[in-house]
């Protein structure tokens, strides 16, 4: 049975739900993701900050791999370190083959306790995989032999998913995605084995879609982040608000950028009743609160 997309979530008004009451009464939940991926050179990369010269693609792309190869070997630690600084334990989403590749950035999100969410096995669209289910399940096994247990979260490559997506991860026993940025707050998505909880992951407060799509200036991360922020705190405090930040190393651990990030961090961790979760803290709270 294939169930068209738009009827995998039914229509809900968020002023018409029941309350979903947060511990300590708490108001807003702030849900920190960090993107770690692995560019193949010998392929056309995911993204690029260069054109090619006369918009002839050429492989090997040493600039724009190396573009994302500075995010893995410097960015990275600035993050790290931002958030250990700040006390914050994000989730990171990370290409299982991350685990092999780069053992010393998946080590160090290990040993800092950060959730490890599957964000497919080499970063490329869903759409383009010979065999979904096998893809899914090698993240799977990269993730669980590294860290000891199976990630209960996933992000697809680009947020892409094809008709069968969802019903591949709720098979291969994914708890939740982040690919269906439509809410404020989680939502059912029905598949063929069950539901799965979509949590608000974020188009507008990702640092892909302002930076890297967008063009926008870098001091304008920080302003996106607070506007955001200071709407949600004002909403929630009549209907619990989730409010994601998603990062990539390539381009906000980058140096004439990561201060934005810092003070938008700042800003958000002065304010009472905001915690700051990771995506299966998030998911267990709703399955216990949601009714």
């Amino acid at each position: 049975m294939r169930i068209p997309p738009q009827n995998r979530v039914p229509y809900s008004a968020i002023v018409d739900r029941p309350p979903l009451p947060l511990p300590g009464g708490a108001r807003l939940i702030v849900w920190t993701i960090v993107n770690v991926e692995e560019w193949n050179i010998e392929q056309p990369m995911p993204r690029t900050v260069l054109p090619p010269p006369m918009q002839q693609r050429l492989l090997p792309d040493v600039p724009n791999w190396a573009w994302h190869e500075y995010g893995m070997r410097v960015g990275f630690w600035r993050l790290r370190d931002f958030l250990r600084a700040a006390g914050v334990v994000p989730t990171l989403a990370i290409n299982g083959a991350v685990c092999e590749s780069y053992p010393r950035v998946a080590d160090a999100a290990l040993e800092a306790g950060w959730e490890f969410m599957g964000h497919g096995f080499r970063q490329g669209p869903m759409h383009h995989l010979p065999d979904q289910r096998a893809a899914i399940r090698q993240t799977i096994d990269a993730i669980q032999k590294f860290t000891g247990k199976t990630p209960r979260g996933w992000e697809s490559p680009g947020l892409t998913e094809t008709e069968d997506t969802a019903d591949l991860l709720a098979e291969e026993g994914i708890e939740y995605v982040a690919d269906w940025v439509l809410d404020d707050q989680p939502c059912t998505l029905a598949t063929r084995a069950g539901p799965i909880i979509a949590l608000p992951y974020t188009l507008e407060t990702n640092d892909v879609a302002m930076i890297a799509v967008q063009h926008h200036a870098s001091e304008q991360l920080l302003k996106r982040i607070i506007d955001q922020f200071d709407r949600l705190y004002a909403e929630s405090a009549t209907i619990t608000r989730i409010m994601s930040v998603s990062l990539h190393p390539y381009l906000s651990g980058v140096p004439h950028r990561i201060r934005y990030i810092e003070a938008a961090f700042e800003h958000m961790l002065r304010h009472d009743g905001v915690l700051f979760w990771t995506g299966d803290k998030i998911l267990d709270w709703y399955r216990a609160v949601a009714r």
